[in-house]
């Protein structure tokens, strides 16, 4: 199943939704992925007038693959203007991913501030080459997306820098307009930060995610590139804390994130 699927699968039975071996992460289900399909089970059940401002998630535990999940919504309260909603994915009945949501409807205001520019970057043309999907090697969901880098090194190429990313878009599924569910799996396709800074394979993951979006999105379809760029904060035992931005080829910002990534080495 493509990406495009598993979102309509979401859609007509959240309580029933297996995720293929092919987006496995190892023992577990792609993370973006998780992150966005509970996120469309979640977006349900809010008004198209109160987009999605931010999310807050927890991978509680390895969600495994070709194993049923059930997304469950619970709405904590819908004030005059702001929708909260707590989402779980559960499987075998262990919470395995936690996601708290924050839908608000624009308002009047005085006060504008437009983004930051987006990170230079080299073009899509003078980027390295696309990450292959080397079966047994890289994470099985690699298949599914494109990733070039344009900034730091590739995993575990020992490169000590701060900074680290490219350009990114899925493939494999028809055109389609880009929603808030493909940003977060855009987002997290990138592997932790602080893994160039190795020069041997190691373990790595997603502990905790926050994930702001710019209302409202910027118009643009699955076959579009985008460019992502992460900066580490700080990396100590084991722990990092990256901050990480989103925009469109043509700069206009997407998203905003935030990781606490574990490494084991």
């Amino acid at each position: 199943m493509n990406f495009s699927q598993l979102l309509t699968a979401v859609r007509q039975r959240p309580q029933d939704v297996t995720i293929p071996a092919s987006w496995a992460q190892g023992r577990a289900s792609f993370g973006g992925l998780m992150a966005a399909l509970l996120y469309e089970a979640m977006h349900a059940k809010v008004s198209p007038a109160r987009p999605v401002r931010s999310l807050a998630i927890t991978f509680v535990g390895p969600a495994a693959p070709d194993v049923s999940i059930s997304f469950d919504v619970e709405l904590l309260r819908e004030g005059g203007s702001v929708s909260t909603l707590l989402g779980r994915a559960v499987q075998n009945g262990q919470v395995v991913t936690v996601m708290q949501g924050s839908f608000g409807a624009g308002r009047d205001s005085r006060i504008d501030v437009p983004a930051l520019p987006a990170v230079d970057m080299p073009s899509l043309a003078e980027a390295s080459q696309e990450l292959p999907f080397i079966n047994g090697v890289t994470p099985a969901f690699i298949q599914h997306l494109s990733m070039r880098w344009a900034i730091g090194g590739w995993p575990f190429s020992g490169k000590k820098e701060r900074q680290m990313g490219g350009w990114v878009r899925l493939k494999g599924d028809a055109e389609d307009v880009v929603t808030e569910a493909h940003l977060l799996a855009l987002v997290d396709a990138w592997p932790p930060a602080l893994l160039p800074h190795l020069n041997t394979p190691a373990a790595g993951s997603t502990l905790t995610w926050t994930i702001e979006f710019v209302q409202p999105v910027a118009s643009l379809s699955t076959l579009d590139w985008c460019r992502y760029c992460a900066d580490i904060e700080h990396a100590r035992d084991g722990y990092g804390h990256v901050a990480a931005q989103l925009w469109n080829a043509q700069g206009e910002l997407l998203a905003l994130s935030r990781q606490t990534v574990t490494v084991f080495a």
